[in-house]
């Protein structure tokens, strides 16, 4: 079987002119089921008010009953979570009755553009704090020659101060300009592998299946027994080789000191990573993530692509025929919520970021070309993995839309004829009371970001606790601002040709 079809990033990739016709076609199809569900929705507002209104009563049902479900594995999430912090996993690995973990490293991959030392030594200092035998510990801080000189003081002062605590701390710099990456985390990631697989690896033959790999963006703290957990999941995992490993991300390093709107847009994207760790069918890598040594260089980790974090999953899944799946840690990792010098540029940087996230949807053509060019994988996979991506891309962009927007266009649109029915009279009425019933999902997701907050700086007082359960009240504008909008914004991008390249969130401390 041919395997060119996994480096595929947009049509003109291909050779073939039908191949690129197809892959072209299957690039619109995101905006076309967005755009086109909004489009029908103006249309048939005023051609067939009552169809809309029936369809928007059923769509708020429907989105109570995902939202109570959904609510539930959050909670059911965030009790193993709480479970497998309280967890000895260094007596648990013990508990296996063999010295095999003994041998395993891990290699923790952690690229950084121009950050300075105040984000960057935060995070070697949790690497430093876990709790697994340090000399197991392989640390490489890949920087960038586009960042210059001043990131390369930023690393000899890492290297200066923990050259000695860890195995090995390697400083490496991947050159800017070489063809065919774009540059960006992915390929810098890439890079990084390779001089660890030459510099570290080769030269003292440490087997490539007793490593296991982390990549994790640079502001990523591990909780202290990340790594000892990731081992046992990794060492009791059925087939270790064939999956990667996703702890949840939790964007508590600043988030005393962001403001309202960027810690409820960061603690939503918490606790939709703790509902997937629950439906682990469904779960695809997500920025920090873990996976075998040997199958990160047998697949070839990709460099020329923004989204590699999930481009990694679905390449590994074709490559293995669709024998590959992602293994839920419940054990989070810190990151930084997003924050700039000021609430503007901040609202800027949010957007850009969530429209980066979006920009996923590029793994819509990828994963569909694939699985018609892949005969092996069982077309049972191949249905439910396309519907689960397009559902999830279609809900991100128009669900807030028309639960807060669109449920008005009938009585706007609709006529006079519509107007004086008792659907027209009761539809308002009907669809507060159903969105009022979903406030469920924003309880538990209120509650559950309490429980996971950090320790209140000194200087906060109780009015602070009280503005982390208010800040709830945003969600509906962020989730259209910050939601719908950059996705509808990538989905169009997309459509028109014009990909995104990477863009950096710009880290601040305060």
């Amino acid at each position: 079987m041919s395997v060119d079809y996994l480096d595929v990033t947009r049509a003109r990739d291909l050779k073939d002119k039908k191949e690129k016709r197809l892959y072209r076609c299957l690039e619109f199809l995101p905006g076309l089921l967005s755009f086109g569900t909004l489009i029908s929705a103006f249309i048939f507002s005023s051609l067939a008010p009552v169809a809309v209104a029936i369809f928007i009563i059923v769509f708020d049902f429907f989105w109570l009953l995902r939202i109570s479900y959904l609510s539930f594995h959050q909670l059911f999430s965030y009790r193993q979570m709480k479970k497998n912090l309280a967890t000895d996993w260094l007596k648990e690995l013990d508990k296996l009755q063999t010295v095999k973990w003994k041998n395993i490293y891990h290699l923790i991959i952690l690229p950084m553009y121009k950050e300075g030392l105040e984000i960057v030594r935060p995070t070697i200092q949790s690497l430093a704090k876990a709790i697994y035998p340090k000399e197991k510990l392989i640390v490489v801080l890949a920087l960038e020659e586009r960042a210059g000189k001043e990131a390369e003081g930023v690393a000899k002062a890492i290297e200066n101060e923990f050259n000695k605590v860890f195995f090995q701390l390697l400083i490496t710099i991947h050159p800017k300009d070489i063809r065919g990456e774009i540059a960006g985390k992915g390929s810098n990631q890439a890079w990084a592998i390779i001089q660890a697989k030459e510099r570290i690896f080769d030269k003292l033959a440490i087997p490539y299946e007793n490593v296991i790999v982390s990549g994790f963006d640079i502001d990523t703290r591990p909780y202290p027994q990340y790594f000892s957990c990731l081992a046992w999941h990794f060492l009791t995992a059925e087939k270790p080789l064939k999956a990667s490993y996703q702890p949840i991300p939790i964007y508590n390093n600043n988030i005393w000191q962001a403001p309202a709107f960027s810690r409820v847009i960061s603690s939503s994207g918490t606790f939709w990573q703790m509902m997937q760790q629950e439906r682990p069918e469904q779960l695809v890598t997500y920025s920090s993530h873990a996976m075998s040594f040997k199958t990160c260089l047998e697949v070839g980790y990709p460099s020329n692509i923004v989204s590699d974090d999930s481009r990694i999953f679905w390449k590994s899944y074709l490559f293995y025929d669709g024998d590959y799946k992602v293994i839920p840690l419940h054990y989070p990792v810190s990151m930084d919520t997003v924050m700039a010098k000021n609430l503007w540029r901040t609202a800027v940087n949010q957007y850009k970021q969530q429209r980066r996230w979006a920009w996923g949807c590029i793994e819509i053509p990828y994963i569909i070309f694939g699985f018609l060019k892949n005969k092996k994988i069982p077309w049972g996979g191949k249905i439910r993995h396309v519907y689960v991506i397009l559902d999830g891309f279609w809900s991100w962009a128009v669900s807030a839309l028309i639960i807060f927007f669109l449920g008005w266009l009938p009585l706007v649109l609709g006529g006079e004829n519509f107007q004086v029915t008792m659907l027209s009279y009761n539809l308002p009425r009907l669809t507060s009371n159903i969105m009022t019933l979903a406030m469920i999902g924003m309880l538990a997701s209120a509650i559950t970001s309490f429980l996971i907050l950090p320790p209140k700086p000194k200087n906060y007082t109780k009015w602070n606790n009280l503005f982390m359960l208010l800040q709830w009240f945003l969600l509906p504008v962020t989730l259209i601002i910050f939601g719908a909008l950059p996705a509808l914004d990538s989905q169009l991008r997309l459509i028109l040709g014009k990909h995104l390249g990477f863009w950096v969130t710009e880290k601040v401390r305060k």
